[in-house]
């Protein structure tokens, strides 16, 4: 099984927006530190966002924030939401063309396989993967007011 692009940056986003807590976080900077395109990484915000792990606050002062603590969001919902229903193999879709059809036992081991698959992201969740050595290196410390004079 492979994971898209999209569902990438979408775990990158919540391990820097979950190394990042204590603040907002601005798409501009996620782009800027994994160095991806802005436009692309607002598309994957937009389905964080949408499916209830991001929340997004407008306005000046804005930025991103995780919806849940990182302890509540699962790694293998992550994966569903952005990838949808994974169509391994023909016979999983709904134009399933094959002659070997009922016959086939591809398909089961291809099922038991995905369902492994899920099983082992399904224990697997966002505070699971920020220990201390990845807040080391996507913590950005909020940045001191600057002192007047």
């Amino acid at each position: 099984m492979q994971i898209t692009q999209h569902t990438d940056y979408a775990l990158r986003v919540l391990i820097y927006l979950a190394s990042n807590e204590e603040r907002l976080a601005t798409i501009q900077e996620i782009a800027e530190r994994f160095d991806i395109s802005r436009n692309h990484l607002t598309k994957v915000v937009n389905g964080l966002i949408h499916s209830g792990f991001v929340e997004g606050l407008r306005g000046k002062g804005g930025g991103l924030r995780l919806a849940r603590a990182p302890a509540e969001i699962g790694v293998g919902d992550v994966v569903r939401q952005m990838e949808g229903e994974p169509v391994l193999v023909e016979c999983f879709g709904e134009d399933n063309q094959c002659v070997l059809g009922a016959n086939c036992r591809l398909k089961g081991a291809l099922k038991s396989a995905l369902k492994a698959f899920f099983a082992e992201l399904d224990a697997v969740n966002l505070a699971d993967l920020v220990g201390k050595p990845q807040w080391r290196l996507m913590h950005a410390p909020t940045r001191p007011a600057p002192r007047s004079a």
